[in-house]
Formats: structure tokens, sequence, C-alpha cells
């Protein structure tokens, strides 16, 4: 009895510590629970036209169908080719250009001002334009992609060099370190805190980049199958295709900050 007394309170504080250490996930999971289910419940009570919004059962059987015939699967696989290539690109340029701004102050302070400009600017609506440039295939779409995703990186790479302790970049180079040890050995560890924060704000956008890109200029993937179902007036597949997305998005993004924590278990000590 005094055994199995103790497995059972052993069981139990195992249970409550799952709970707590997974109670934020646990929270966000309930409060997208408790939407869907209102959102079910208000079409009991509200006689809406299922011709301009869907219920969750209705969307799900709409999923479903997508899975299935495999049309979901293709249509984010021909999304995840120009997210790769743009999202990358916007990672290396972003980053470099970052870097420079902020170690050399003169290019900071003449290209800042700029940067603030055309990242401030509606690049969507500057999406046509591009896809005249560029075309309409994979190369058009990174674009897009890229130009929406490049200034997050940007911006933070270049406020991580400029948060390095000068001290330190002094006694690196009092010790005969050259510029190559300063980048990779000072900076890089510096910056990469600030490249995942920012990698967090580009996926949202570089997600919004796919989808605008495929409005503009596609005949497939996961952002011309919402535009062609929202024509057909297939809601349950348009919403399915959008919550796949917002399910995506999430991932994405709760995945950096799960590795940033991991990469950097200072900063989540100091917040």
């Amino acid at each position: 009895m005094a055994v199995a007394a103790r497995r059972d309170h052993g069981l139990d504080r195992a249970l409550t510590g799952s709970i707590l250490r997974h109670r934020d996930l646990l929270l966000g999971c309930l409060s997208v629970a408790l939407f869907f289910a209102l959102w079910e419940a208000v079409f009991l009570v509200v006689p809406f036209n299922p011709l301009f919004i869907s219920k969750p059962s209705q969307i799900a059987l709409g999923l479903l169908d997508l899975v299935i015939s495999g049309d979901l699967a293709h249509d984010l696989t021909v999304s995840a080719v120009p997210f790769v290539y743009g999202f990358s690109a916007a990672v290396l340029v972003g980053v470099a250009l970052g870097v420079v701004m902020g170690w050399r102050p003169r290019v900071g302070y003449a290209l800042d001002p700029l940067m603030t400009v055309f990242y401030a600017s509606p690049l969507v609506a500057l999406a046509p334009l591009v896809v005249f440039f560029f075309g309409v295939g994979v190369g058009g779409k990174a674009m897009i992609i890229f130009l929406l995703a490049v200034f997050p990186f940007m911006f933070n790479a270049a406020a991580g060099v400029r948060a390095v302790d000068r001290l330190l970049i002094d006694v690196v180079r009092s010790l005969g370190g050259s510029e190559r040890d300063l980048y990779l050995k000072v900076m890089l560890p510096s910056v990469l805190p600030y490249i995942v924060a920012g990698a967090r704000i580009a996926i949202g956008r570089a997600l919004i980049g796919v989808l605008v890109a495929e409005f503009f200029a596609a005949s497939e993937g996961i952002g011309y199958a919402i535009a062609r179902f929202g024509d057909l007036f297939a809601l349950d597949r348009m919403f399915a295709c959008i919550i796949v997305i917002m399910v995506i998005a999430v991932v994405l993004t709760q995945g950096m900050r799960w590795a940033e924590r991991a990469a950097f278990p200072w900063r989540r000590a100091a917040g």
C-alpha cells in the first residue's frame, strides 16, 4: 500500500509539473478551442448566409477534403519554393547589410533613412510592379517575399552590432585580433539573438508575401487556392486554407521562440 501510494504521489507530481511547464501552450490551445466553439455556437442563433461565411464544422470537412485529395499538400509545396528562396535571401542580405550599417556609422547614417522609408512604405501595393519586372514565376514571388522579410533582419542586425560592448572590441584589438576575429568571435555571438528575434517578425511578413504574390501572379499555390475558392464561393475550403496558413505562422514563430530560448537561455533569465 505504501509503495502504491508513493507511486501515485510521484505520478501526480510529474503530471502537475508537466502541466506547469506547458501552461502557456495549454492556455493558448484552450483559447483557440473556445474561439472555434463560440464561432460554431453563433451559427445556432444567427442565420448567417453561407455564401459569405462558413462555420468551423464545415471548414473542418473542407480541410479534410483538401487533405485527402492531396490538393493542400500540392499547393503548400508549390508555395514553399519561393518562400524558401525569398526568406533565405532576406536572411543573407538583411544580416550582412545590417552588420555593416551597425559597424560603420557613416554607412548607417546614409542608409538608415532610406531603409526606413522602404520599410514604412506599402510594399504590398507595389507587388504588381515587382511582378512586371521579375515575372509571374518563382522569381517574382521570391522577390516580393524578400522585400517584405529583409527589413526586420537588417534593422535587428544593426541594433545587435550597436549593442556590442565596445570594451570587448578594444580588448580583442589590443590582443592582436583581426577584423575577421571581431566579426566571427565578437559580433556574431552578440548579433545572433537579435537575428532570431527579427526572424520571428520576418516569418509573418514572408507568409503575407507568399499570399500577395500568388494573388497577383500564380496559377497554383496556397494563395492562389484561397483566391480561387473565394471566387467560387467555396468558403469552407477558403477558410480552411487561411487557417492552415495561420497554423503554419504560429508553428514557425513559436519554433523560433523555442530555438531562441534554447540557444540563448540568458535572455529568458534576463526577461
